[in-house]
Protein backbone atom coordinates (compact mmCIF):
# COMPACT_ATOMS: atom_id res chain seq x y z
CA UNK A 1 0.00 0.00 0.00
CA UNK A 2 1.54 3.05 -1.04
CA UNK A 3 0.27 6.37 0.61
CA UNK A 4 0.09 9.81 -1.42
CA UNK A 5 3.09 11.59 -1.97
CA UNK A 6 1.20 15.11 0.17
CA UNK A 7 2.97 14.92 3.72
CA UNK A 8 0.46 16.20 5.01
CA UNK A 9 -2.01 13.48 4.24
CA UNK A 10 0.04 10.94 4.45
CA UNK A 11 1.00 11.79 8.10
CA UNK A 12 -2.56 12.33 8.68
CA UNK A 13 -3.11 8.09 7.47
CA UNK A 14 -0.30 7.44 9.74
CA UNK A 15 -1.99 8.93 12.91
CA UNK A 16 -4.80 7.00 12.06
CA UNK A 17 -3.73 3.26 11.28
CA UNK A 18 -1.78 3.53 14.77
CA UNK A 19 -4.91 4.78 16.68
CA UNK A 20 -6.66 1.76 14.72
CA UNK A 21 -4.07 -0.45 16.23
CA UNK A 22 -4.42 1.23 19.81
CA UNK A 23 -8.15 0.94 19.74
CA UNK A 24 -8.35 -2.88 18.90
CA UNK A 25 -5.60 -3.46 21.36
CA UNK A 26 -7.01 -1.86 24.28
CA UNK A 27 -10.87 -3.11 23.06
CA UNK A 28 -9.57 -6.91 23.29
CA UNK A 29 -7.26 -6.50 26.66
CA UNK A 30 -10.15 -4.49 27.65
CA UNK A 31 -12.58 -7.13 26.81
CA UNK A 32 -12.36 -9.87 29.69
CA UNK A 33 -12.14 -7.09 32.48
CA UNK A 34 -14.99 -4.95 31.18
CA UNK A 35 -16.76 -8.19 31.41
CA UNK A 36 -15.90 -9.25 34.62
CA UNK A 37 -16.34 -6.03 36.76
CA UNK A 38 -19.43 -4.88 34.96
CA UNK A 39 -21.19 -7.90 35.61
CA UNK A 40 -20.67 -8.08 38.97
CA UNK A 41 -20.97 -4.66 39.56
CA UNK A 42 -24.20 -4.11 37.31
CA UNK A 43 -25.67 -7.32 37.83
CA UNK A 44 -24.16 -9.00 40.64
CA UNK A 45 -22.79 -11.85 38.37
CA UNK A 46 -20.27 -13.86 39.12
CA UNK A 47 -17.50 -15.05 37.37
CA UNK A 48 -18.74 -16.86 34.01
CA UNK A 49 -16.65 -20.83 32.79
CA UNK A 50 -15.79 -18.29 29.91
CA UNK A 51 -15.63 -14.94 28.56
CA UNK A 52 -18.32 -16.07 25.69
CA UNK A 53 -20.61 -17.26 28.64
CA UNK A 54 -21.12 -13.32 29.52
CA UNK A 55 -23.54 -13.70 26.62
CA UNK A 56 -26.48 -15.29 28.59
CA UNK A 57 -25.70 -12.41 31.23
CA UNK A 58 -26.95 -9.08 31.21
CA UNK A 59 -23.33 -7.67 29.77
CA UNK A 60 -24.40 -9.20 26.58
CA UNK A 61 -24.86 -6.27 24.79
CA UNK A 62 -21.84 -4.89 25.75
CA UNK A 63 -19.99 -8.20 25.17
CA UNK A 64 -21.42 -8.16 21.29
CA UNK A 65 -20.88 -4.71 20.93
CA UNK A 66 -17.10 -4.40 21.80
CA UNK A 67 -16.58 -7.73 19.00
CA UNK A 68 -18.46 -6.08 16.71
CA UNK A 69 -16.40 -3.09 17.24
CA UNK A 70 -13.26 -4.80 16.82
CA UNK A 71 -14.72 -6.84 13.81
CA UNK A 72 -15.28 -3.67 11.91
CA UNK A 73 -11.62 -1.79 12.66
CA UNK A 74 -10.16 -5.44 11.39
CA UNK A 75 -12.24 -5.36 8.49
CA UNK A 76 -10.97 -2.03 7.72
CA UNK A 77 -7.71 -2.68 8.30
CA UNK A 78 -5.61 -2.80 5.41
CA UNK A 79 -1.82 -3.30 6.57
CA UNK A 80 1.10 -2.95 4.88
CA UNK A 81 0.49 -5.77 1.95
CA UNK A 82 -1.83 -8.48 0.69
CA UNK A 83 -1.25 -10.68 3.82
CA UNK A 84 -2.18 -7.85 6.36
CA UNK A 85 -5.22 -7.27 3.98
CA UNK A 86 -6.30 -10.88 3.98
CA UNK A 87 -5.46 -11.48 7.90
CA UNK A 88 -7.79 -8.25 8.57
CA UNK A 89 -10.60 -9.26 6.74
CA UNK A 90 -10.63 -12.78 8.31
CA UNK A 91 -9.88 -11.34 11.77
CA UNK A 92 -12.69 -9.47 11.36
CA UNK A 93 -15.11 -11.81 9.86
CA UNK A 94 -14.07 -14.64 13.05
CA UNK A 95 -14.72 -11.79 15.72
CA UNK A 96 -18.52 -11.02 14.06
CA UNK A 97 -18.74 -14.75 14.10
CA UNK A 98 -17.35 -15.04 17.90
CA UNK A 99 -20.44 -12.44 18.48
CA UNK A 100 -23.28 -13.86 16.43
CA UNK A 101 -22.99 -17.08 17.15
CA UNK A 102 -23.01 -17.60 21.09
CA UNK A 103 -21.14 -20.37 23.41
CA UNK A 104 -22.77 -22.90 24.32
CA UNK A 105 -25.14 -22.56 27.23
CA UNK A 106 -23.78 -24.49 30.55
CA UNK A 107 -27.26 -26.24 31.38
CA UNK A 108 -30.00 -27.31 29.15
CA UNK A 109 -28.41 -26.77 25.63
CA UNK A 110 -30.69 -28.32 22.56
CA UNK A 111 -28.77 -29.70 20.00
CA UNK A 112 -29.51 -26.68 18.03
CA UNK A 113 -27.60 -24.81 20.70
CA UNK A 114 -24.54 -26.76 20.57
CA UNK A 115 -24.51 -26.79 16.74
CA UNK A 116 -24.21 -22.83 17.28
CA UNK A 117 -21.99 -23.22 19.92
CA UNK A 118 -19.51 -25.67 17.84
CA UNK A 119 -19.57 -22.54 15.07
CA UNK A 120 -18.78 -20.40 18.20
CA UNK A 121 -15.55 -22.50 19.59
CA UNK A 122 -14.45 -22.52 15.45
CA UNK A 123 -14.86 -18.72 15.00
CA UNK A 124 -12.94 -17.78 18.26
CA UNK A 125 -10.02 -20.49 17.91
CA UNK A 126 -9.79 -19.04 14.15
CA UNK A 127 -9.52 -15.68 15.40
CA UNK A 128 -7.10 -16.11 17.89
CA UNK A 129 -5.08 -17.90 15.45
CA UNK A 130 -5.36 -14.95 13.22
CA UNK A 131 -4.46 -12.88 15.88
CA UNK A 132 -1.06 -15.25 16.79
CA UNK A 133 -0.35 -14.78 12.72
CA UNK A 134 -0.11 -10.90 13.30
CA UNK A 135 1.99 -10.89 16.36
CA UNK A 136 3.91 -13.70 14.98
CA UNK A 137 4.61 -13.19 11.34
CA UNK A 138 3.13 -9.67 10.19
CA UNK A 139 4.05 -7.69 13.52
CA UNK A 140 7.69 -8.84 13.41
CA UNK A 141 8.85 -7.49 9.62
CA UNK A 142 11.49 -5.72 9.03
CA UNK A 143 12.26 -3.13 6.10
CA UNK A 144 15.05 -5.07 4.31
CA UNK A 145 16.49 -1.64 3.46
CA UNK A 146 16.81 -0.83 6.95
CA UNK A 147 18.69 -1.93 9.83
CA UNK A 148 16.24 -2.36 12.46
CA UNK A 149 16.28 -0.10 15.74
CA UNK A 150 17.07 -1.22 19.04
CA UNK A 151 13.07 -0.27 19.77
CA UNK A 152 12.12 -2.34 16.48
CA UNK A 153 14.22 -5.23 18.33
CA UNK A 154 12.48 -4.72 21.65
CA UNK A 155 9.02 -4.46 20.19
CA UNK A 156 9.32 -8.04 17.68
CA UNK A 157 10.67 -9.95 21.14
CA UNK A 158 7.41 -8.47 22.77
CA UNK A 159 5.37 -9.47 19.61
CA UNK A 160 6.78 -12.85 19.78
CA UNK A 161 6.34 -13.41 23.51
CA UNK A 162 2.11 -12.34 22.55
CA UNK A 163 2.04 -14.69 19.96
CA UNK A 164 3.31 -17.69 21.76
CA UNK A 165 0.73 -16.77 24.81
CA UNK A 166 -2.13 -16.75 22.54
CA UNK A 167 -0.86 -19.75 20.88
CA UNK A 168 -0.38 -21.10 24.47
CA UNK A 169 -3.68 -20.34 25.95
CA UNK A 170 -5.43 -21.57 23.10
CA UNK A 171 -3.75 -25.13 23.18
CA UNK A 172 -4.83 -25.23 27.13
CA UNK A 173 -8.22 -24.22 26.56
CA UNK A 174 -8.25 -26.91 23.74
CA UNK A 175 -7.25 -29.53 26.63
CA UNK A 176 -9.28 -28.83 28.97
CA UNK A 177 -11.84 -29.02 26.59
CA UNK A 178 -11.36 -31.97 25.78
CA UNK A 179 -10.71 -33.67 29.75
CA UNK A 180 -14.19 -34.07 29.93
CA UNK A 181 -15.29 -34.32 33.58
CA UNK A 182 -11.44 -35.07 34.30
CA UNK A 183 -9.86 -31.47 33.50
CA UNK A 184 -6.52 -30.99 34.70
CA UNK A 185 -7.84 -26.96 36.13
CA UNK A 186 -10.88 -27.79 38.37
CA UNK A 187 -13.97 -25.67 36.63
CA UNK A 188 -14.67 -23.93 39.95
CA UNK A 189 -11.62 -21.98 39.03
CA UNK A 190 -12.95 -21.07 35.57
CA UNK A 191 -9.97 -22.33 33.47
CA UNK A 192 -11.23 -21.22 30.30
CA UNK A 193 -11.73 -17.32 31.72
CA UNK A 194 -8.43 -16.99 32.53
CA UNK A 195 -6.65 -18.53 29.79
CA UNK A 196 -8.88 -16.31 27.82
CA UNK A 197 -8.28 -13.52 29.45
CA UNK A 198 -4.57 -14.38 29.09
CA UNK A 199 -4.97 -14.26 25.13
CA UNK A 200 -6.62 -11.05 25.16
CA UNK A 201 -4.22 -9.20 26.96
CA UNK A 202 -1.01 -10.64 24.84
CA UNK A 203 -3.55 -9.79 21.67
CA UNK A 204 -4.58 -6.16 23.43
CA UNK A 205 -0.20 -5.63 24.19
CA UNK A 206 0.52 -6.45 20.86
CA UNK A 207 -2.00 -3.97 18.96
CA UNK A 208 -0.80 -1.20 21.22
CA UNK A 209 2.68 -1.95 20.63
CA UNK A 210 2.41 -1.51 17.35
CA UNK A 211 -0.22 1.36 17.44
CA UNK A 212 3.15 3.39 19.01
CA UNK A 213 1.24 3.87 22.36
CA UNK A 214 4.87 2.23 23.93
CA UNK A 215 8.57 1.75 22.50
CA UNK A 216 8.10 4.19 19.64
CA UNK A 217 11.07 4.81 17.90
CA UNK A 218 12.46 8.34 18.71
CA UNK A 219 12.20 10.91 15.88
CA UNK A 220 10.03 8.29 14.07
CA UNK A 221 7.22 11.63 13.28
CA UNK A 222 9.31 13.80 11.48
CA UNK A 223 11.67 11.27 9.48
CA UNK A 224 8.09 9.40 7.96
CA UNK A 225 7.08 12.75 7.18
CA UNK A 226 10.25 13.28 5.10
CA UNK A 227 10.28 9.89 3.62
CA UNK A 228 6.42 9.60 3.22
CA UNK A 229 6.91 6.42 4.96
CA UNK A 230 3.91 4.39 4.88
CA UNK A 231 4.50 2.91 9.36
CA UNK A 232 3.63 -0.45 8.54
CA UNK A 233 7.67 -2.14 9.02
CA UNK A 234 7.63 -1.81 13.03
Amino acid sequence: MTLPRDTGTAQSLIISYLTLRKLVGLLGAGLPFLMAVGGRLLFRTAIQSSISGYYYTGMRDVFVGILCAIGVFLVSYHGYNLADFIAGKLGGLFAFGIALFPTTPDADASPHDRLIGEVHLTCAALFFLTIAYFSLFLFTKTDPTKTPTARKRQRNKIYLICGCVILACLALIAINLMQKGGAIIPEAVHPVFWLETAANLAFGISWIVKGEAILKDEGVKESRQNRNESADWG
